[in-house]
């Protein structure tokens, strides 16, 4: 195993919180795809031990480069916010591949983490290529999913969202949206076009913005989200509490927005109002 420094940085828990979830415990270590790539990573103290030759691909994907103090002191300093930051500290907003966080966070829709990690690993066992060395397959291409019955897709627990994702799926596959390209175009932009997919609203919209273009700025609101910026703000619609969160929690707001999530999750509070 290679050693990548990794300073103030939590495997654990980044993994998991809710970004991704496709990877499995190996010993004292975790196993997962980066793309089609098998990476096994143990967190010993600051240092993250890597597969050999995945070094760079492993410090890219779990964004070591992110200036993690710097964003922290961009933190509001109510109570339930610093609470959030002294839980969660060494979170980090991981890179996810663009067409495998679309697909996965357009699957996820009204459901909990484990149902939605059950749904992703039914659609890797049954539309994904094996990959040696790895129990899980890569996740299914777009055109893999175009290409599948929708009964087949409900078979993996997809319910009411087999449409949309085989609908978007096609829409990928035949060009009607260029995913990389997005990622010259500025936020309101790549929002607007990502909404215009089958089944895709601004929160998932915003869930692709975060994890698969890095728009740090971008605020998924879910129903955890929303109770605990209903307390902060006083209420508010859902595009209230958008636009509350860019306005107070500034350009890292969705790393502020990730920390609120966890904690609020985890420890099932919410601020005082």
């Amino acid at each position: 195993m290679s050693v990548v420094a990794a300073p103030e940085f939590d495997l654990r828990l980044t993994l998991a919180s809710g970004q991704v979830f496709h990877w499995e415990p190996d010993g004292d270590a975790w196993r997962g795809l980066i793309g089609g790539t098998v990476v096994r990573v143990e967190q010993r103290g600051a240092g993250l031990h890597v597969t050999p030759g995945c070094e760079d691909l492993a410090a890219r994907y779990f964004a070591l480069d992110h200036p993690l103090e710097a964003i922290y002191a961009t933190f509001p300093s109510d109570a339930f916010s610093r609470a959030a930051l002294d839980a969660c500290r060494g979170l980090r907003i991981i890179r996810q591949p663009r067409w495998e966080c679309l697909a996965t966070f357009l699957t996820s829709s009204m459901k909990q983490m484990s149902h939605i990690r059950a749904m992703s690993l039914a659609l890797r066992a049954r539309f994904g290529e094996p990959v040696e060395g790895s129990a899980v397959a890569s996740y299914p291409t777009p055109a893999a999913i175009a290409g599948a019955g929708e009964a087949a897709l409900r078979a993996c627990g997809l319910g009411f969202r087999a449409p949309h994702l085989r609908a978007t799926a096609r829409c990928v596959a035949e060009g009607g949206i260029d995913l990389e390209a997005l990622a010259g175009r500025d936020t309101p932009a790549a929002l607007a076009a990502l909404c215009r997919l089958p089944g895709v609203g601004r929160k998932i919209a915003n869930c692709v913005l975060l994890f698969g273009y890095e728009r740090l700025d971008a605020v998924p609101v879910d129903v955890w989200i929303a109770r605990v910026l209903r307390a902060m703000r006083g209420g508010g619609a859902l595009a209230e509490l958008e636009a509350f969160s860019r306005e107070q929690f500034g350009s890292y707001a969705g790393y502020v927005q990730q920390y609120l999530f966890h904690h609020a999750r985890v420890s099932r509070k919410l601020p005082a109002s």
